[in-house]
């Protein structure tokens, strides 16, 4: 919604502005020009970039429409999950929730929350780092140290598309100018000719100069920027985990446990106390 918004904001500030001076909207519109800057845009895009982020970058256009990814219900519903999962290790032991964390999808215990179980990469995080402490080989110091290497190497891996689509933006004023000076090689091919078709011709020139600089700082870097803060949403779903799993190794109790994930979410996002408090109250740990 904010990428449409933005998009019609723009647009109309720009364009609208040109109208209200008295341009004539119709002269901006030069298809060669812009088949010009985005031909050299996407030409550049593909050169650089591996056809796996290529493919990465093109399925991540929905999220952006879509917003953020994770909410409040999100998280109080990992935290949930997290507080059950917790309450049934301490009840049943550790090897009571073997068949939970090694067969996720099929888990009465995480069927409960189909907002988390729908996401890969934090069920794939709790699995594995659970199964580490069922197995019981790591202390909490080097299950904090291996955490930190995945939670970084997946933040480095979910920007990159953040990246790619930044560097197209930095390089398309420089294809503009290109696109504008082809325009003016064109016009001096027609010098002698009448002055309207040669100053139609120049002025067609400027607005390669002008499409590129409108669509790398008006649409491509706020695309960009819209990317790299997904992925530290993402980021901190995942340290959110993180800081309840090392709470719960280091002993304390799943309540206390939980409370710990919550002082690592964003401030728009957390619940109070008393708001998690009844969260957990509501939540019941499924019969095996």
């Amino acid at each position: 919604m904010n990428l449409i918004l933005g998009s019609i904001i723009v647009l109309f500030g720009v364009l609208g502005g040109f109208a209200f001076q008295g341009g004539h909207l119709l002269s901006l519109w030069q298809p060669f020009e812009l088949l010009i800057i985005l031909g050299a845009a996407i030409g550049a895009f593909v050169i650089a970039n591996p056809m796996s982020l290529l493919l990465k970058t093109l399925k991540s256009i929905p999220t952006i429409l879509a917003g953020a990814k994770y909410r409040k219900a999100d998280y109080l519903d990992a935290l949930a999950c997290m507080y059950v999962l917790f309450n049934k290790a301490r009840k049943e032991g550790l090897m009571g929730i073997e068949s939970d964390i090694e067969e996720p999808d099929s888990s009465p215990l995480f069927e409960k929350y189909p907002r988390l179980l729908q996401d890969r990469h934090a069920i794939d995080f709790i699995s594995d780092y659970m199964r580490l402490v069922v197995s019981g080989n790591m202390n909490p110091f080097e299950l904090d140290n291996l955490m930190e290497v995945e939670l970084t190497t997946h933040h480095e891996e979910a920007e990159a598309a953040s990246h790619a689509v930044q560097r197209v933006a930095d390089g398309l004023p420089a294809f503009g100018i290109v696109a504008a000076v082809l325009g003016i090689v064109h016009t001096m091919a027609a010098l002698g000719g009448p002055i309207n078709e040669i100053g139609g011709l120049v002025a067609a020139a400027l607005v390669g100069t002008f499409s590129g600089i409108l669509i790398a700082y008006g649409f491509a870097s706020p695309v960009a920027t819209v990317l790299e803060r997904l992925a530290a949403e993402e980021t901190r779903f995942l340290a959110c985990l993180k800081a309840c799993i090392l709470a719960n190794v280091q002993g304390y109790s799943p309540q206390v446990s939980i409370e710990f994930g919550r002082k690592t979410m964003p401030p728009e996002l957390r619940p109070s106390f008393n708001e998690l408090e009844q969260h957990l109250r509501d939540a019941k740990t499924p019969k095996s």
